[in-house]
């Protein structure tokens, strides 16, 4: 990918490489923005074809034509920003923004709470979802819940709660997401991607067998090598059965991360290391 040549020096920090995290990447890429992300030793994305963090197990992966490489260091970051790739730095607290200086940082971590952002990470500080005030310990919060509201840019107060219930798809709500019956680690006995009956053996957990609630596609399944604790979100079974979607960026993730851009281009921070004026914009 190629740089736009008004966002050259606008460096974007996105902390997690989930599959929202993941969509706000993607979309920054394509607008032309330097982008680097990081995450933690074992992340727990289920979502993992459509995850750059898949390259903390993997060392490189491709998300619908955009490269993402894992990088050791900071300066190793910089060169993979240069060659026009994504690097994704195991660094849980973000401390490479100290060395990277990014223009914006972006929380993509999705804890539901705050994990340690402050307003003073960066000259713009964005967060997704619940867990963040705007004006407080961010600039702007993104809203992630399906609705209405989905992608909006706030830049006064919160996101609407975390409901702990995933979007309905053709009726099914909770059951969409399989669980780890027990603690331990997952062995899997299908692919994400496959077409699944009910009743199939999915996976197992310390002996504990994951089988399928109903038809549908396996959308996502979580790496092998994560630890588990009883309960944690393993899978995620999608009824509609269209497995083009395993590997593409999900409508939800897309909204968001327009929220994202248009926080970014309506904020003085792209004006001030461009020298372009977009005309009259909020700010910040």
């Amino acid at each position: 990918m190629s740089f736009n040549p008004i966002f050259k020096n606008c460096v974007i920090l996105i902390k997690g490489a989930g599959d929202l995290a993941s969509g706000v990447a993607y979309r920054l890429m394509r607008s032309g923005f330097a982008v680097v992300m990081t995450e933690l030793p074992a992340p727990s994305m289920v979502r993992r074809t459509v995850s750059f963090g898949e390259v903390v197990y993997s060392g490189e992966t491709k998300i619908e034509g955009i490269t993402a490489r894992r990088a050791n260091t900071a300066q190793e970051a910089q060169e993979l920003v240069e060659g026009g790739f994504i690097p994704v730095l195991v660094d849980p607290e973000a401390r490479a923004r100290q060395i990277l200086r990014p223009q914006v940082l972006v929380d993509a971590i999705m804890a539901k709470v705050n994990t340690g952002t402050a307003m003073s990470d960066a000259p713009l500080v964005i967060a997704l979802g619940p867990g963040f005030t705007a004006g407080n310990d961010c600039h702007a919060v993104i809203e992630t819940n399906r609705g209405h509201w989905l992608g909006r840019v706030i830049y006064q107060g919160q996101a609407e709660p975390n409901t702990g219930r995933p979007g309905q798809v053709k009726g099914y709500t909770s059951d969409r997401v399989l669980r780890a019956p027990a603690a331990g680690k997952l062995i899997p006995l299908a692919q994400i991607g496959d077409v699944i009956s009910q009743g199939q053996l999915v996976a197992t957990v310390n002996g504990h067998e994951i089988r399928a609630p109903f038809d549908g596609v396996l959308r996502g399944l979580i790496h092998p090598n994560v630890e588990l604790t009883a309960g944690l979100k393993v899978g995620d079974l999608d009824p509609r059965a269209n497995r083009h979607h395993c590997f593409t960026i999900s409508d939800k993730s897309l909204a968001i991360a327009g929220g994202v851009l248009e926080a970014i281009l309506a904020s003085e921070v792209v004006r001030l290391s461009s020298g372009v004026s977009f005309g009259s914009t909020p700010k910040l």
